[in-house]
């Protein structure tokens, strides 16, 4: 899955257990998928921001060799 549909699976899990309409077996598999996806949203999140780091790094700077490669 894409980032942005990842997030879009994380509102509707979050959505389908606020709601309480859901077995407890049904409640811990959505959590436990809801799991899986943030951390690979946050795996993607922290390489754009390393991506963006590096973007926003003057060319041939210290601190750019050291942030490279992304």
């Amino acid at each position: 899955m894409g980032f942005e549909s990842d997030v879009k699976k994380m509102e509707e899990i979050v959505d389908k257990l606020r709601k309480n309409e859901t077995s407890l077996d049904e409640a811990i598999k959505l959590f436990e998928e809801g799991v899986g996806i943030a951390a690979r949203v946050d795996e993607e999140l922290t390489r754009m921001e390393r991506k963006v780091q590096v973007l926003l790094t003057p060319p041939g700077s210290q601190e750019q060799a050291e942030l490279a490669p992304f």
